[in-house]
């Protein structure tokens, strides 16, 4: 049974079972909202990146982007970079694998961004999606649903973060100006 988080909301990443998960998929999902122009309606394509940057209490360790698809340590992972979107509220563009019994004892939060590499706003973006899936059953545990568009280029979309023995996750759905995840690190910091 998946959760449909609103911004700032936490949810424990424990199963039902007791069990702590041990693999999880975080997914975003997009698509280029319609414009109206003189000769009817079009869409331009978008390229959003997705980055999962993992920290040390509030200290950068690692992160991993289109550009080192794979942390330092193994434990995250990200499956690709999709340049033009398309999915939207259905399936997912780029998504990034955590393995969370693999990730560091010293890495506390892994915090998950989105920004528009071809610098165009959210406002041009519709059917935004985070959502956080056990890799191993394939079932939603979590979403996220961006709304409200708005001129900012970046988002930083959720956090998973060490919770007592196991893992939690907050939807944050902060806006940034960004076109990379470099650009975000001021923004992030609230959220640490």
């Amino acid at each position: 049974m998946s959760v449909n988080l609103a911004k700032g909301q936490r949810v424990s990443l424990q199963k039902s079972s007791g069990e702590t998960l041990t693999v999880v998929r975080m997914g975003l999902g997009w698509k280029a909202a319609p414009k109206r122009g003189l000769f009817g309606t079009r869409t331009r394509q978008i390229d959003l990146d997705a980055s999962a940057l993992l920290y040390a209490e509030r200290t950068p360790s690692d992160v991993v982007f289109f550009q080192h698809l794979v942390s330092n340590d193994g434990s995250v992972r990200h499956t690709g970079d999709n340049l033009v979107g398309g999915a939207g509220a259905g399936g997912d563009d780029e998504s990034i694998v955590v393995d969370l019994s693999q990730v560091p004892l010293h890495v506390t939060q892994i915090i998950f961004t989105v920004s528009s590499y071809t610098g165009q706003t959210f406002a041009e973006v519709q059917n935004a999606h985070c959502r956080l899936v056990d890799e191993t059953t394939g079932q939603e545990l979590a979403r996220y649903e961006l709304a409200g568009g708005g001129p900012h280029t970046g988002q930083i979309m959720a956090k998973v973060f060490r919770d007592g023995a196991g893992w939690g996750m907050q939807a944050i759905g902060a806006p940034a100006k960004a076109r990379t995840f470099q650009d975000m690190l001021p923004a992030i910091e609230p959220f640490l």
